[in-house]
């Protein structure tokens, strides 16, 4: 690795703005961009099909992709979420690239890294204890304790906390009430540390958070309890972006990490503007397929941030159009094909990417190349995993080639002036590819109440599986035929949206049978192991 002093040098971050976490990692003072002058880099989107339980490597390929632009000549950078614990230690392992093309050092951003995530459980779990205690000593106006909105949160997978009763022990121990846990990455105060532009906004964000009622039904802010400076206070470092480095010395921004399924899964507004402005090229992960996190990158990441999208990368893997094809990659491709229309549809131009596998056969990638061709789609295999940014030059190429001149205006899914019914059914419908949308008793009440209550102006992000276009994980490929199930929705008041659940979706992930935990340990001195 390359003293992190280096990496800032070569990226244009002076000195001054540099807050050292040891050797290797820095946090880059917000103050910069007083220095910084306007945006001047191209913003390429990374994006994916539906993928299998196991990921199909969009961190790795947006990795890859910035350090083949560098290899080029060219001033990149990636720009990435934080990795969540949860993940880590359940399903995925580590969420911080692979192979040959990583971000460093590994370890270190996988567990706790900057300790971002630490901060904002506990800005999150302090409202909670403010807004019990305000209730224990009958503050006014009284607060409801059955209409408390707010949750508490862990970094962890633990279903076991997904409904809990707390304050039990007697009239000094608290209320006694149901509560819940939700995971950090699903907080709203992680989402409002991605939209933040900066402390003053994050201020008025947090303020802004609906907690609950009042006996008398009013609603309650945290502004309400006087609870945003100090969260505000626990938070501050955590605005800052994280600046560390590729395996190949190409500079990497990453900071924040909302889930796409369930929140914007994107990295920082702060964190990409900032990089914007220093650099010529901008590498940008969002979550999941192009149905969650490109959705909602295109739909509130963008109006929020005020930026555009120059390009985009719709990755894909033999193994995951095969498993939407029940084996046959034919017959999976109408999945890629979908999420190549939506992209499209955002008036933004395209390349797909094939992140190849080792037992992916020269006939399976031909036939993948001819059924792209016959759309009139570019396609470049990439192998950034076994050879790094040389193994990511054609992609690379593809996409500069596919850069025009001119600012693109992005085709939104639906105007903020839309009510919530009709942004959902444009998604539903246009993202999706739904007949239409069906609302149990409590979905159509929970929307008809934010409507009457002035939230209707708000965009939508719609919470759902990962694993397929429609709210049921088992229809695989292109569905159709189908109608998308809105079983609840909630507000997001400080981050500025309404989330509006679909199907079976948990806050709460749960560990899998066999954790990726139990693969990891340290050795005798401490140097730590399987985290993968």
């Amino acid at each position: 690795m390359i003293p992190i002093a280096e990496v800032a040098e070569r990226a244009g971050i002076p000195a001054e703005f540099l807050e050292h976490y040891g050797k290797y990692i820095a946090k880059i003072d917000l103050n910069i961009k007083k220095n910084l002058g306007e945006r001047k880099g191209k913003l390429i989107l990374v994006t994916a099909t539906n993928p299998t339980p196991a990921g199909e490597g969009k961190t790795t390929n947006s990795i890859g992709l910035s350090m083949a632009l560098n290899a080029m000549g060219y001033n990149s950078v990636v720009a990435l979420r934080e990795p969540s614990l949860g993940p880590v230690f359940g399903v995925k392992g580590g969420a911080a690239g692979g192979g040959m093309s990583r971000v460093l050092p590994f370890e270190r951003i996988n567990l706790l890294f900057t300790s971002d995530f630490p901060a904002i459980s506990a800005a999150h779990n302090l409202l909670s204890a403010m807004l019990d205690n305000y209730a224990h000593y009958d503050h006014q106006p009284e607060l409801d304790i059955r209409r408390i909105y707010w949750p508490r949160t862990v970094d962890m997978n633990d279903r076991a906390l997904r409904r809990v009763i707390i304050g039990l022990g007697g009239r000094f121990d608290g209320l006694p009430r149901e509560d819940r846990f939700i995971i950090t990455a699903a907080s709203e105060i992680m989402a409002i540390m991605a939209l933040a532009k900066d402390y003053r906004d994050l201020k008025a964000r947090l303020g802004n958070i609906l907690v609950g009622r009042s006996q008398r039904l009013k609603e309650m802010f945290a502004r309400d309890i006087q609870a945003e400076g100090a969260m505000a206070v626990l938070l501050r470092d955590a605005l800052k972006p994280n600046l560390v480095q590729t395996c190949e010395g190409t500079p990497a921004i990453i900071h924040i990490g909302p889930f796409a399924n369930i929140a914007t899964g994107t990295s920082s507004i702060i964190g990409t503007d900032i990089a914007l402005r220093l650099f010529d090229y901008v590498v940008i992960e969002a979550g999941f397929g192009a149905d969650l996190g490109a959705e909602k990158f295109f739909n509130i990441v963008t109006r929020a941030g005020e930026f555009g999208v120059d390009a985009t990368v719709l990755l894909t893997t033999i193994r995951a159009l095969k498993h939407h094809g029940k084996g046959d990659l034919a017959a999976g491709f109408p999945n890629l094909e979908k999420h190549m229309e939506n992209i499209q549809n955002f008036g933004v131009p395209a390349v797909i990417a094939l992140n190849r596998f080792p037992d992916d056969t020269d006939k399976e990638i031909a036939l993948l190349k001819k059924l792209c061709k016959k759309r009139g789609w570019k396609m470049e295999v990439s192998e950034v995993f076994t050879k790094g940014g040389e193994g990511g030059k054609a992609l690379a190429s593809a996409v500069i080639e596919s850069i025009g001149n001119e600012k693109i205006e992005i085709n939104y899914t639906y105007s903020l002036d839309d009510d919530l019914r009709t942004k959902i059914l444009k998604v539903a419908k246009q993202v999706y590819g739904a007949d239409g949308v069906d609302y149990t008793t409590g979905g159509r009440g929970r929307l008809r109440s934010l409507e009457k209550r002035g939230y209707g102006n708000l965009p939508v992000c719609i919470a759902k599986t990962q694993f397929s276009l429609s709210h049921h994980k088992s229809l695989r490929g292109r569905p159709t035929g189908f109608q998308m199930e809105v079983v609840g929705a909630d507000v997001s008041a400080g981050a500025g949206f309404v989330i509006v659940y679909m199907g079976n979706v948990r806050l709460m992930p749960g560990l899998p049978e066999e954790p990726a935990a139990i693969r990891m340990n340290i050795d005798d001195d401490g140097d730590i192991f399987g985290v993968s």
